[in-house]
């Protein structure tokens, strides 16, 4: 299987929620699994990051998957919530950035591009919670959990478009 398939993948898992009596049946940490899995075969430069943010979010997530845990943070304040998620933007943006460097350098111009704009969706997504629970600009909010959904889902179609370009390829095939 190409890497960025069950990176892709594990993402989607991660996107979305099947809710059960307060749990979700895909569990978020399956989908990181699936994540980590794809990452540990990937040739980009800084896959140990990758692996590192990765497992931070199998870690979040498998604690997250709790509902009196969620609850928790509910009940504290709504930016705790944001805070603990911040890990996936970063390795989503990370992950984008490390392609988008990869497509570059083989002359995938057009691919480059469209990681770089997930890039900086994902910078969008990590900063426009301090504006809306910092700030207090709570019309901001919806636009926020947009930009977040779209970011992703555009993140999972570009990888799974890109699987079969040569800079997407295992580490272990030259």
């Amino acid at each position: 299987m190409k890497p960025l398939q069950p990176i892709a993948l594990g993402l989607a898992i991660v996107m979305l929620v099947v809710g059960f009596k307060g749990y979700d049946v895909l569990a978020d940490s399956a989908g990181w699994l699936l994540v980590l899995l794809g990452v540990r075969d990937l040739a980009v430069e800084r896959r140990g990051a990758l692996l590192l943010t990765a497992g931070v979010c199998l870690v979040v997530s498998a604690g997250l998957w709790w509902p009196s845990v969620l609850d928790w943070f509910d009940d504290r304040h709504e930016s705790l919530l944001w805070a603990v998620n911040l890990p996936q933007a970063l390795f989503a943006g990370l992950l984008a950035h490390e392609l988008s460097r990869r497509a570059r350098a083989e002359g995938d111009s057009a691919a480059a591009v469209w990681l770089r704009i997930v890039v900086v969706a994902t910078v969008v997504v990590a900063v426009l919670p301090i504006v809306v629970f910092g700030a207090g600009v709570r019309d901001l909010e919806p636009a926020a959990y947009v930009i977040a959904s779209l970011s992703l889902l555009t993140l999972v179609v570009l990888l799974l478009t890109y699987a079969g370009r040569p800079w997407a390829r295992s580490r272990h095939v030259s």
